[in-house]
C-alpha cells in the first residue's frame, strides 16, 4: 500500500518568516514523517505558479510592514484561487502579518490601505507608531485546552460575521487587545498573531491541522499518537512563564 502524502505551500518564505515562521512547516514534516506519512513542500514566492488543486496545507508567516507592501499585490491576485481553496475545505494556516494580509484589508502604518487575499473576513488596521506595539507572550483557550506563543504586532484585527475566533485570550493582546480574541477560523482556515514557531510548542494543534488535511485527502482517517515529551514541556513552561509574567 503507497504511503499517505500531503501537500504542502509555504508563501513567501524568504520575506514572512518573522521570528522563525518557517518552524511550523519543519513541525508539520515531523509529525507526519513520525507516523510514515510523506510531506511534499513547495515554496510560492512572487510571481511563482501556484495550483490550488494540487494542494492540501497552505502556510504563511509574519512579516514587517514592509514585507507586507512587498506580498500585497501578488498575494490579492491569488486571492479567488486561496478562497475556493478555504471553501474546499483545505487547510491554511496565516500567522501575524500573514494573517492581515489574509483578511479583508490591512492600514499599514503609513496609512496606506493594502487590500488582502480575503480569506477570513476580518480588517485590520495599524493605529500609528505614537501606539504601544501589542508585544509579549500569549495564553488562549483553545478546545478544552491551550495555544501559547509569542506576539510582536503594531496592527489589531476585528472579526466581521464571516468570522469566528479561534481562542479566547488569557494573558497576551490577541487580536486587538480590546475585545479578548485571539485569531480567526473559517472552515479549516485558521489565523493568528502567534509565532513561537507555533506548531512545535503546540503540538495538538500542530496534528489538528494534518488530521484534517488527511481527513480532507484519504476520508476517514486516524492519527496515531506520539512521544510528545518534550513538545509537551516545551508548550509547559511557555504556559507558566506567561502566567507568572501576568502576576
Amino acid at each position: 500500500m503507497a504511503r499517505p502524502k500531503l501537500r504542502v505551500t509555504s508563501f513567501y518564505p524568504r520575506l514572512m518568516n518573522l521570528y522563525g515562521d518557517r518552524g511550523n512547516v519543519m513541525a508539520l514534516q515531523a509529525r507526519a514523517a513520525a507516523r510514515g506519512i510523506d510531506v511534499d513542500v513547495e515554496s510560492v514566492e512572487i510571481g511563482d505558479r501556484w495550483n490550488a488543486n494540487e494542494i492540501d496545507i497552505v502556510l504563511i508567516g509574519g512579516g514587517q510592514d514592509r514585507e507586507q507592501r512587498r506580498i500585497q499585490s501578488d498575494l490579492h491576485e491569488r486571492g479567488s484561487a486561496l478562497q475556493d481553496f478555504r471553501d474546499g475545505d483545505g487547510v491554511i494556516l496565516a500567522v501575524c502579518g500573514g494573517y492581515q494580509l489574509f483578511g479583508q484589508s490591512y492600514r499599514d502604518n503609513r496609512g496606506d490601505v493594502l487590500e488582502g487575499a480575503g480569506v477570513f473576513d476580518i480588517v485590520s488596521l495599524h493605529p500609528g507608531p505614537q501606539i504601544q506595539r501589542c508585544v509579549g507572550n500569549v495564553v488562549a483557550l483553545w478546545e478544552g485546552d491551550t495555544l501559547v506563543g509569542f506576539e510582536n504586532h503594531g496592527g489589531r484585527s476585528y472579526l466581521n460575521e464571516g468570522a469566528s475566533p479561534l481562542a479566547e485570550v488569557v494573558t497576551g493582546f490577541g487580536n486587538n487587545g480590546g475585545d479578548g480574541w485571539e485569531g480567526a477560523r473559517v472552515r479549516n482556515s485558521f489565523g493568528t498573531y502567534l509565532h513561537g514557531a507555533l506548531l512545535p510548542k503546540n503540538p495538538r494543534f500542530a496534528d489538528r491541522l494534518l488530521l484534517l488535511a488527511l481527513q480532507r485527502r484519504y476520508g476517514e482517517y486516524e492519527l496515531a499518537p506520539l512521544d510528545d515529551v518534550t513538545e509537551t514541556r516545551a508548550h509547559a513552561e511557555t504556559l507558566h512563564r506567561s502566567l507568572r509574567e501576568r502576576g
